[in-house]
């Protein structure tokens, strides 16, 4: 395994992050992994040196956090990982038990540190930008939970990278705990974040940490997945010409090197020196050995040329978008 520091922070963390959406409940969807299923996995990627784990409140609405950390209790030591999760989905019906008010965030950490039965977490992330709420209160519940001791290090996900800008400057003008890292989609079908927020968090000093490498699996070349039939958001997001283009190149890359177009499309996410870490949400153990020999793959100029030559600009993927996405036409010869 290789470790970088996380940012501009002393936090160290394995460039392999286990992603847990697919763990928790089956009840919350149908390609969900129980606390049984996910061991395995869980153990293989700590036996291979994984230390950063990836959580979210709304991840099988809670029970995520509680089967993961069931296991992260009983097989790990705390103190050796680096463990995230994220606040800001609906967690129910209760007009307050959502977004990023203080009421909400308060009650929130109080609720995953009761589930993973932990005394605190290592990075709370917000899950993306709350446009209803002033980020100014945001920003200060946070700081309040690094300063209680509840969390060490605070990070974001998914939002325009003016919002990043604004949640700086709010830390800078009330000299507020700032987030170390930001947690962004990027693939070889989707590459948006590479024009301004990549180069931005360099230039502000924040980790980088990459999930959906596999562009919800159309770039494994696994149409028949359960998680690729019933989850509406790969269609939404991946069904477009061009995607299918460059998971055609990934395939053929895949093919040539003798290995599986998962692990081509893996190295391409973390052959980027801007990346600190990228997600690995393995259903099985292989699955996660592809990502491990990806991450000691170096990747030719003409293979990269050949992932690259078919991308097409295409609309920003977050919660602001979702539903109003232009399909977009593949870029004329």
């Amino acid at each position: 395994m290789q470790y970088v520091q996380l940012g501009q922070s002393g936090l160290k963390v394995s460039r392999l992050c286990l992603g847990t959406m697919n763990m928790g409940s089956k009840q919350w969807k149908p390609w969900i992994f129980d606390e049984k299923e996910s061991e395995p996995i869980i153990a293989h990627a700590l036996d291979h040196g994984v230390n950063f784990i990836d959580l979210a409140d709304f991840y099988s609405q809670g029970e995520g956090e509680r089967v993961v950390c069931n296991v992260l209790n009983r097989i790990g030591k705390r103190d050796d990982l680096v463990i995230t999760t994220k606040v800001g989905y609906a967690m129910s019906d209760n007009i307050n038990d959502t977004g990023h008010s203080r009421k909400h965030i308060m009650k929130s950490i109080d609720a995953s540190l009761t589930r993973m039965n932990m005394d605190y977490v290592d990075i709370y992330m917000l899950h993306f930008y709350d446009v209803h709420t002033p980020i100014e209160e945001t920003m200060l519940a946070m700081h309040d939970i690094v300063k209680a001791g509840k969390a060490r290090y605070i990070g974001v996900s998914t939002m325009y990278t003016w919002q990043l800008a604004k949640i700086l400057q709010v830390c800078e003008r009330y000299n507020l705990v700032k987030p170390i890292n930001m947690q962004l989609q990027l693939n070889c079908a989707y590459r948006e974040e590479e024009r301004e927020m990549i180069p931005f968090c360099m230039d502000q000093g924040l980790g980088i940490s990459v999930f959906s490498p596999l562009a919800r699996g159309l770039l494994a070349n696994d149409f028949q997945s359960t998680r690729n039939k019933t989850d509406f958001f790969t269609a939404e997001m991946y069904s477009d010409k061009t995607s299918l283009e460059i998971a055609h190149s990934v395939s053929s890359i895949a093919q040539l090197r003798n290995c599986s177009s998962a692990q081509i499309a893996q190295a391409w996410v973390l052959n980027k020196p801007e990346v600190s870490s990228m997600l690995v949400g393995a259903d099985t153990k292989e699955q996660f050995d592809s990502a491990l020999q990806a991450l000691n793959m170096q990747l030719s100029s003409d293979e990269i040329f050949e992932l690259e030559r078919n991308y097409t600009p295409c609309d920003l993927i977050n919660d602001y978008t979702a539903g109003k996405r232009i399909p977009r036409e593949a870029r004329s010869r």
